[in-house]
């Protein structure tokens, strides 16, 4: 395959901080490669460098002449006073570019560079560009083409940046956290829609799911270093398990050697000969290795839980709606002790403000929620902590508790638990502005866990987090001895949490479901086919007619009418090809005047549809012949 882009050797740092040095890759024609590293690591700045965003230290980016290339930023920015469809040709890509440069012409005197446009955007399909827009928009769930840019929300807002990048169909598509603000139905049409499509692909996400079924090659930045898997997320993670085995092996062996090499440093006079200066550099290189950390995936962290009663919450007879969309209709639930529930649907169909209600944020129409006294939450939500930049992290951390109680009488402090959640201790001391947003994001919830609550509320806590954090979290969750609400987009995440889920369907629909995300997956696929098989049942039948055996009839003749019809045409078409052949030349001789280009443009599309339409004549009479 092809090279379409080729990375040598490239470093970046900011300030004493190196994110990487010193890695190479390249991208082939048909490569899809997932990109992984922890939070901080520098995997939205390594994108922002190969688009020209951002400057490197050192090393090269050299990309094929003429690639056409399109970016999903993590936060994309429009003008405000932009409608949906305006920000589609907004997006400064080879067609939009083109698309202006045809308007301008055509609203301008001199039209001398015309035709040469019109070629263009016949090789391009540039035509075809606002229908695609409004059928991937539609896909995404934009419907309202008008609407203005400054009244979406986050999640619209990205969704409509996704189309812009999907529309073009470049030849290599990045991608910064796509699934985010994707709701289940419309990442796994994204999903379909890349595994389809024959472009090249790099692309940052933290779902696993959609990692494993669209990528076909995986990379991963850890420690500066980049290391290369080829194959999908369930191969990487086969591969780097021996990799960091095999580390971790050298390490225990070097730690072996340090302490051999360590009582001969001891034993050594003040005045060390030259002979033995090798061997003091090894030690050093030795202790280096020694001192390399160990894989953070294998962080356990077991929380006692503050005491939690058998009376949890019970929801009686809630009804909330907005305007005509109802949300919720006569609902009620009791939750039980321990229950770990995962709440899943499509955008707007109520997840957040169900959330919102239970911890007080909103108040229903009608109904209320009765929670036990001994009910201490824990609530992660989308809007997450504002912080203040000027403070440390550890000092954040320790505002709300300084120990936490593990049981049996052991306890982390903060600095401990902030270990655990990846927080190196030179990190914890730097001040959070230095943060980037996925480091945000897990501090903000190292403060809603250090609290010690007994019933926790996610609402998409998967939004920015890496997959080493959601590795540790999603282990918390599985030996926490409390009540769980997760509300997340995440499949792969809610498979490994929650042992049930609340769907919402829309209209006040709400199915509980005792099981797992893919278990519900596939029981309403099964339902869906039941109920299609229904409505055909349902469906008048049609009386059959008893099959009459007829006399084969023998073949029809042509008329003398027809005769001369079909002799006509056969002297007409290659007229009419003629012509269309002469026309496509003088348009091609660069002396026609933009009136005499869109005269004749016209006539050949009248041409092209006449010789269709003589042609299929022609052969249905050739056939009685």
């Amino acid at each position: 395959m092809a090279s379409i882009l080729q990375v040598d050797l490239l470093t970046k740092s900011f300030g004493d901080l190196v994110l990487f040095k010193d890695i190479s890759f390249g991208i082939a024609e048909g490569e899809r490669i997932g990109l992984i590293a922890k939070n901080g690591s520098g995997k939205t700045t390594l994108l922002n460098i190969l688009v020209g965003k951002e400057p490197h230290d050192s090393g090269s980016v050299v990309f094929r002449k003429d690639l056409r290339i399109a970016y999903l930023e993590q936060d994309p920015i429009y003008p405000e006073n932009l409608t949906v469809l305006q920000a589609c040709f907004h997006s400064g890509n080879e067609i939009t570019d083109l698309i202006a440069e045809y308007e301008q012409v055509i609203n301008s005197k001199d039209q001398s560079g015309l035709e040469n446009i019109l070629q263009r955007m016949d090789i391009l399909q540039a035509w075809d560009y606002e229908h695609k827009a409004k059928q991937i928009l539609a896909q995404l769930k934009i419907k309202n083409f008008d609407q203005k840019i400054g009244e979406l929300s986050g999640g619209q807002l990205k969704r409509v940046a996704l189309a812009n990048v999907l529309i073009t169909e470049p030849d290599l598509i990045i991608l910064d956290e796509p699934t985010n603000h994707l709701d289940l139905d419309m990442v796994e049409w994204l999903e379909g829609h890349l595994q389809q499509s024959r472009l090249s692909l790099l692309m940052v996400t933290h779902d696993r799911y959609f990692l494993d079924r669209v990528c076909n090659e995986i990379i991963e930045i850890d420690q500066q270093q980049l290391y290369r898997y080829k194959g999908n997320y369930s191969y990487y993670l086969e591969k780097r398990d021996e990799r960091v085995s095999a580390q971790n092996s050298e390490i225990d062996r070097a730690n072996n050697l340090l302490r051999k090499e360590l009582d001969w440093m001891r034993r050594q006079p003040q005045a060390r000969g030259t002979k033995a200066k090798s061997r003091i550099d090894a030690f050093y290189d030795l202790e280096k290795k020694a001192q390399q950390a160990r894989d953070a995936g294998n962080v356990q962290l077991q929380m006692k839980g503050s005491y939690i009663g058998n009376k949890i919450f019970e929801a009686k007879h809630i009804y909330k709606s907005f305007d005509d969309i109802k949300i919720l209709e006569d609902f009620n639930y009791i939750f039980a002790r321990y229950e770990k529930l995962g709440i899943v649907g499509n955008n707007g169909t109520g997840k957040s403000t169900f959330i919102k209600m239970l911890m007080g944020e909103v108040a229903p129409d009608k109904g209320e929620f009765d929670i036990g006294e001994t009910v201490k939450f824990g609530y992660y939500s989308q809007d997450g902590l504002k912080f203040d930049d000027q403070m440390k992290v550890i000092d954040v951390v320790q505002n709300i508790a300084e120990v936490i109680d593990l049981g049996n009488g052991s306890k982390l402090t903060a600095s401990q638990f902030l270990q655990h959640f990846l927080f190196a201790p030179e990190k914890q001391h730097s001040f959070v502005y230095k943060l980037s947003g996925g480091e945000r994001r897990r501090l903000y919830l190292c403060t809603v866990l250090i609290a010690n609550p007994n019933f926790l509320v996610l609402d998409e806590p998967t939004n920015d987090l890496d997959i080493v954090t959601l590795n540790i979290l999603e282990e918390y969750l599985q030996q926490f001895k409390g009540c769980v609400i997760v509300v997340s987009h995440d499949r792969y995440f809610m498979d490994k949490t929650v042992d049930h889920l609340l769907a919402f369907q829309g209209d006040a629909r709400i199915k509980d479901f005792p099981g797992n995300y893919t278990q519900y997956r596939e029981w309403k696929e099964i339902q869906d086919s039941l109920e299609k098989e229904k409505q055909q049942a349902s469906k008048p039948k049609e009386e059959k007619q008893p099959i009459v055996p007829t006399k084969p009839q023998e073949k029809k003749k042509l008329s003398f009418k027809e005769k001369r019809e079909f002799e006509e045409l056969d002297e007409l078409i290659p007229k009419l090809e003629e012509e269309k052949n002469n026309l496509e030349v003088e348009m091609s001789s660069g002396t026609l005047s933009s009136d005499e280009l869109i005269s004749k443009s016209n006539r050949i599309s009248e041409l092209i549809d006449e010789i269709d339409e003589k042609t299929l004549r022609w052969m249905e009479l050739s056939e009685l012949i």
